[in-house]
C-alpha cells in the first residue's frame, strides 16, 4: 500500500532525476550537510570568485536604511546577511533563515567573527512555510537558494506576506545564460570540472553534480518574472549578470 501511494506521488526535479516531492527536502538537506565545512572554499572555486560582485551588486540594490528591517532567506553562510546587517545598522534588524541547520550554524559563526550581534536573529525555517505571518520586512532576499525549493510559487507567496508595503523581494540565483560559442565551455566546466573539484576539495562528486543540475532545471529568467508576478509582486525585473550567468530578479510589494 505504501509503495503504491509512493509511485502515485507528484514529481518533482532533484538535478535531471525525477523523485516524490516528499523526498527532496531531506535530500536537499543530505548536499548542504556534506558540503557546508567548505561551502565558501567552494563557492570561490565553483565562480572563480564572482559571486563576491554578484552579491555586492544585489546589496546595492536592497534600498535599505539605518534602522530598516531585513530577512534572509535560504541564507547559506551569510554573504547577503551581513551586507544587510551594515546597511541597517545598529538600530535595524536582520532575521537569517536556512532550512538546514549546519548552514544556519554557518552562517551565525560568520557574523559573529563580523561582529555583527546586536541586530542580527537566527531561524531556522523553511522558505514555503515562514513562520512569520506579519509584513515586517522592508527588504526580503534569497541568494542562489530558489531553484533548491521544491515549491517555488509557496515560497515567493511566503516571501510576498511578510513584505512591507513599499517593500522588495531580491532573488540572485544563476539562471539561462545568453553565453553563444561560450555555452559548451560552460556545460563542459559545470558537469566536469565541478563535481571533480567537489570530489577533491569536499570529497563529494555527487553533490557538485546535483548542484550542476539544479542551475538548468531552474526556470529562466522570464518564466520567473512570470512567477513572480502570480504571487502579487509588482514592477518586476530582473538584471542578467555575467552574460546571463546569473540573474538578479527584483519585485515590489505596493
Amino acid at each position: 500500500m505504501a509503495e503504491n501511494q509512493k509511485n502515485s506521488e507528484e514529481l518533482t526535479d532533484f538535478g535531471f532525476e525525477r523523485i516524490p516531492r516528499s523526498e527532496k527536502q531531506d535530500r536537499v538537506r543530505d548536499v548542504f550537510d556534506s558540503v557546508s565545512d567548505r561551502y565558501d572554499l567552494m563557492n570561490d572555486l565553483m565562480s572563480l570568485g564572482l559571486h563576491r560582485a554578484w552579491k555586492r551588486f544585489a546589496l546595492s540594490k536592497t534600498a535599505l536604511q539605518l534602522g530598516g528591517s531585513a530577512l534572509d532567506v535560504a541564507a547559506g553562510s551569510g554573504d547577503l546577511s551581513e551586507g544587510m546587517a551594515r546597511q541597517v545598522g545598529s538600530t535595524g534588524r536582520v532575521v537569517v533563515t536556512d532550512i538546514n541547520f549546519s548552514m544556519l550554524d554557518k552562517g551565525r559563526a560568520r557574523l559573529i567573527d563580523s561582529g555583527l550581534v546586536r541586530n542580527v536573529a537566527y531561524l531556522q525555517a523553511d522558505a514555503e512555510k515562514l513562520p512569520l505571518d506579519t509584513p515586517l520586512f522592508d527588504c526580503v532576499t534569497i541568494g542562489f537558494g530558489l531553484r533548491n525549493v521544491t515549491d517555488k510559487i509557496a515560497a515567493l507567496g511566503a516571501m510576498y506576506k511578510v513584505l512591507r508595503p513599499g517593500g522588495r523581494l531580491l532573488i540572485l540565483e544563476f539562471s539561462k545564460p545568453k553565453l553563444g560559442l561560450l555555452g559548451s565551455a560552460y556545460d563542459f566546466y559545470s558537469f566536469q570540472v565541478l563535481p571533480r573539484l567537489g570530489r577533491l576539495i569536499v570529497g563529494d562528486a555527487d553533490s557538485y553534480r546535483y548542484l550542476a543540475e539544479s542551475i538548468r532545471v531552474h526556470p529562466d529568467q522570464d518564466t520567473l518574472k512570470t512567477m513572480m508576478g502570480t504571487q502579487g509582486f509588482e514592477r518586476c525585473e530582473y538584471y542578467n549578470l555575467s552574460g546571463g550567468i546569473v540573474s538578479l530578479h527584483i519585485g515590489f510589494k505596493f
